[in-house]
């Protein structure tokens, strides 16, 4: 399913680890690995010793992975890391963007200028989370959020590809409601419907789908919840958040401090988070 894999190193948290676990699965074992470093634009006498550090960093990743240098594209660029990485990402057409997170919450990561952030917000491709406080589990048990939406059954298609295959895989759909199930005069609320659906098509893809609907005024803090109670090794989130279509080079600042439901799970699901935007074509 996945070909092309954009790794954005750091040499620091638990993406590495990530990246191990992804390729134990039989979605990801084919996949391009593209390991990209990005240097800071330094004068020339720093530049050099970056350039140095970064070939040293990747050549270790490489290693940590366990994988054949030949097999590996690394990539060193100089630039500014955020920009770099989604143009980076567009050269290569990467079907998955994994990046190191430091879990950082709105304000602080407009503060703190989070890479990691600005590319979530930015970013049409699917981008895999991974906090530095997180431990990372080998993936068998999946949440994926459902909720009728053209890039929700996005969503739950790249969740069933990634589980069918995983001996033992567990799948659970959740849908989060503000209020209480209203039941229509058939006796199922639109919850139960959308969860309904979501289970026969995932039945069509080959995956058992276990229906979860929870309700919590917070959409963010229900997913969150429902992520733990499952113990969830990895949370696959549908996301329509609005993104700036005019100028890709500032950030949505009133997605960033107001409510996002995906921005909230980025920075507590207890699994790292793999996003999946609508297309901008759609």
């Amino acid at each position: 399913m996945f070909k092309n894999l954009l790794i954005a190193d750091s040499g620091k948290g638990h993406v590495e680890e990530m990246v191990r676990m992804l390729r134990d699965l039989p979605a990801f074992q084919t996949a391009r690995v593209n390991l990209l470093h990005v240097v800071s634009e330094q004068s020339k006498d720093d530049s050099d010793q970056h350039w140095t550090k970064a070939g040293s960093l990747l050549a270790k990743a490489v290693d940590n992975l366990g994988l054949n240098p030949g097999d590996v594209n690394s990539i060193i660029r100089q630039g500014d890391a955020k920009q770099t990485v989604l143009k980076v990402a567009d050269e290569l057409d990467a079907d998955l963007i994994v990046m190191g997170s430091r879990g950082l919450g709105r304000l602080q990561s407009i503060l703190a200028n989070s890479a990691s952030q600005y590319v979530f917000q930015l970013s049409t491709r699917p981008m895999l989370l991974v906090r530095d406080d997180l431990y990372v589990r080998h993936i068998n048990r999946v949440l994926v959020t459902i909720d009728g939406t053209g890039v929700g059954d996005d969503a739950l298609k790249l969740a069933c590809d990634m589980v069918k295959d995983i001996p033992g895989g567990q799948l659970t759909g959740v849908h989060v409601s503000r209020t209480e199930r209203t039941p229509s005069r058939g006796g199922a609320g639109s919850s139960d419907s959308l969860l309904d659906r979501a289970v026969q098509r995932a039945r069509m893809l080959g995956v058992t789908l276990n229906p979860l609907h929870v309700t919590d005024a917070d959409v963010g803090k229900g997913v969150c919840q429902a992520a733990e109670t499952i113990q969830a090794d990895l949370v696959v989130l549908a996301s329509q958040d609005r993104r700036p279509l005019v100028a890709r080079g500032l950030v949505d600042l009133d997605k960033l401090l107001g409510g996002s439901v995906s921005d909230y799970i980025r920075v507590h699901a207890p699994a790292p988070v793999l996003l999946v935007r609508e297309p901008e074509q759609r």
